[in-house]
C-alpha cells in the first residue's frame, strides 16, 4: 500500500488514458513467449526463405511497426489486437536490428549484447528520473508509453542478441539454451516469491529473459536437424505460433481477463484466482 506522497509522486502527468498494459496474467507470459518466438522466425521467414535481404525486411517491418504503434497511441485504453500486433512486429524488428549489427555490419554479438544492455539502462534510468516509476500498470500518459515502448524495443534486441550469443557462438545449441534461459525465469520467480525479490525488478528481468527463451524454441523447431533443430521450417513455426496468439489474443478481447478493474491493485500473491501467476507488479 502506498502513502499518499508516493501516490502523488507515481500519478501520471499530462494526457491521461485508462492504462495501455495488459495485467500479468498466465495469458501475458504465454502470449510473450510465442510473440518472441515469431519474432525470430517470421524474420528469419522474410530475410531468407521470401529472399527480402535484411535491409528490405527491415524497411518494410520497421513501416508497419510505425502504424502499428501510431493506432497504438491513438487508443484510450488497452486494446488487445492493437497491442499483440504491436508486441509481435516489435518483435521482429528488434530481431532484425540486432541482426543488421551482426550479420551485416560484422559486430561481434559480445557487443551487440552489452550494447543492447546499455540501451535498455539508460532507457530505464531516463523512464524512473522523469516518472519516478517503471511499473507497467501506470501506462497511461503519452511519455510513459513512450518510454516503455522503447524499453519493450531493448529488450527484443538484447534477447535476440543473448540468445544468439549462448547458443551459437558458446555453442550451447538451441534446445540447451531454452532451458537455461527457462531456468533463470524460474529462479527469478522463486526469488520473487521467497526471497521478496522487488516486483517490478522481478517483471521486467523475466521480460528480458523470455525473449532468448522464445527466440531459442523457434530456432530449434524450424531450423534443420544438421543445425540442432526440428526441421519444422520457418513457414510452419511462424503460422502456427501465430494462430495459437490469434486464438488467445481473440478469447481475452471477449473475456477481458487481462484487464483490470481502475483503481484496483493487481494480486499481491500469484497463482490465485482471475489468472494471476509470476511476477505481478505491485503500483509504485
Amino acid at each position: 500500500m502506498t502513502t499518499n506522497k508516493h501516490a502523488a509522486a507515481a500519478r501520471p502527468r499530462g494526457r491521461e488514458t485508462l492504462n495501455k498494459v495488459p495485467e500479468v496474467t498466465v495469458y501475458f507470459w504465454v502470449i510473450k513467449v510465442l510473440c518472441t518466438t515469431v519474432g525470430e522466425t517470421a524474420a528469419d521467414l522474410l530475410n531468407a526463405n521470401l529472399g527480402l535481404g535484411l535491409a528490405n525486411t527491415s524497411y518494410v517491418m520497421g513501416a508497419l511497426l510505425l502504424v502499428a504503434l501510431l493506432f497504438q497511441f491513438r487508443a484510450r485504453a488497452y486494446v488487445p489486437g492493437r497491442y499483440w500486433l504491436t508486441v509481435v512486429l516489435i518483435s521482429v524488428v528488434g530481431t532484425l536490428v540486432s541482426d543488421n549489427l551482426t550479420d551485416r555490419l560484422g559486430v561481434p554479438l559480445t557487443t551487440t549484447t552489452w550494447v543492447f544492455a546499455l540501451a535498455l539502462a539508460v532507457t530505464f534510468a531516463l523512464w524512473y528520473a522523469s516518472e519516478r516509476t517503471l511499473s507497467i500498470h501506470t501506462v497511461r500518459t503519452r511519455r510513459r508509453e513512450c518510454f516503455y515502448w522503447l524499453a519493450i524495443l531493448f529488450t527484443f534486441a538484447l534477447g535476440t542478441s543473448a540468445g544468439d550469443l549462448t547458443a551459437e557462438r558458446l555453442g550451447l545449441g538451441y534446445w540447451v539454451s531454452a532451458v537455461v534461459f527457462a531456468a533463470l525465469i524460474a529462479v527469478v520467480a522463486l526469488a520473487y516469491r521467497a526471497l521478496d525479490l522487488d516486483a517490478v525488478l522481478a517483471f521486467w528481468t523475466a521480460y528480458v529473459l523470455t525473449r532468448p527463451l522464445g527466440a531459442s524454441l523457434g530456432d530449434y523447431l524450424s531450423q534443420p536437424a544438421g543445425d540442432g533443430g526440428l526441421g519444422l521450417g520457418t513457414v510452419g513455426t511462424s503460422l502456427l505460433f501465430l494462430a495459437v496468439i490469434v486464438a488467445l489474443v481473440v478469447h481475452l478481447a471477449r473475456t477481458k481477463r487481462d484487464v483490470a478493474a481502475e483503481g484496483r491493485a493487481p494480486a499481491p500473491v500469484p497463482g490465485h484466482a482471475g489468472g494471476r501467476v509470476i511476477l505481478p507488479e505491485d503500483v509504485r
